[in-house]
């Protein structure tokens, strides 16, 4: 998760540092240190090709600063929207449920049970969190998949993974079709699940949260919230058969999230910090 955070981050601010460093290049002086009182003047100097190019570049990084902006409030508001209204739905409908409320990691408060003979469990995230499961949850389920499908869904609350793919289905919308890929968003909508599935394991045991994944992988949830079952399940237990995480592939990781952040902050920082410095110089 980390390390494709440090990517969002890294290509998000190469896009804006490659416009500065454009627009530096525009009103870049001659020897004279001095920049360039017109945008249109520097044509002369550069070239008009070579200007144009320029140009070209720096208003498709104007653009994708305006399309993230807007993208970020687009998903923000659409999503609270969506959550407020079927929070708002849910805790009109929703009963009490013994099996459900006996469980250590439940809560009264923001607990609510679906008359729904589908198994399914999902949470909407937010400042009036909910976590949502039917009748046939806790009727399929025993206790400690109960546990197991509480704990996950309430570990996506605490971590507010919604907040991580808002931000990622923001710069997916933000950059041209042409330069973005899917792949990024989609493996970020499964490590939240797989950070979710590790705290459920601490909780509860895999087998447990295995199980419970198999009985609510059907189950569809409304858009906006965080599910236990989906398209993922598959992966998520087939994970649970296996070895847990690797410290050592884990450190290397960190690693290179820190590299992918570090490395080209630099490269673009020093050439910058060396042309302010000879302006205020002369």
């Amino acid at each position: 998760m980390v390390l494709w955070q440090a990517i969002a981050v890294a290509a998000v601010l190469s896009a804006f540092s490659a416009g500065i460093a454009i627009a530096t290049r525009i009103l870049m002086p001659g020897p004279d240190g001095r920049p360039t009182a017109s945008v249109v003047g520097a044509a002369g100097r550069l070239g008009w090709p070579l200007w144009t190019v320029y140009i070209a570049a720096f208003a498709l990084t104007v653009l994708v600063g305006v399309r993230l902006m807007v993208a970020v409030l687009r998903v923000a508001i659409a999503n609270r929207r969506r959550r407020a209204h079927h929070r708002m739905v849910v805790d009109l409908v929703g009963v009490g449920h013994d099996a459900a409320l006996a469980q250590p990691c439940a809560r009264t408060r923001d607990l609510r049970v679906l008359d729904v003979a589908e198994p399914l469990a999902y949470c909407l995230p937010g400042v009036r969190s909910r976590v949502v499961v039917s009748e046939g949850t806790l009727s399929t389920l025993n206790d400690d998949e109960v546990s197991a499908i509480l704990t996950h869904e309430r570990a996506h609350l605490r971590a507010r993974h919604d907040l991580v793919l808002e931000a990622f289905t923001a710069v997916h919308a933000a950059f041209p079709r042409l330069v973005r890929s899917s792949n990024a968003l989609g493996a970020v909508q499964l490590l939240v699940e797989l950070l979710a599935d590790d705290a459920a394991v601490r909780a509860a045991g895999r087998t447990p949260l295995a199980r419970a994944l198999v009985a609510c992988a059907a189950g569809r949830a409304p858009s906006g919230a965080l599910a236990a079952g989906g398209p993922s399940t598959v992966v998520r237990v087939r994970r649970l058969s296996g070895r847990g995480n690797s410290a050592m592939l884990s450190a290397a990781a960190y690693l290179a999230a820190a590299a992918v952040l570090v490395v080209p902050t630099i490269a673009l920082a020093v050439p910058w910090l060396t042309e302010l410095k000879r302006l205020f110089n002369l």
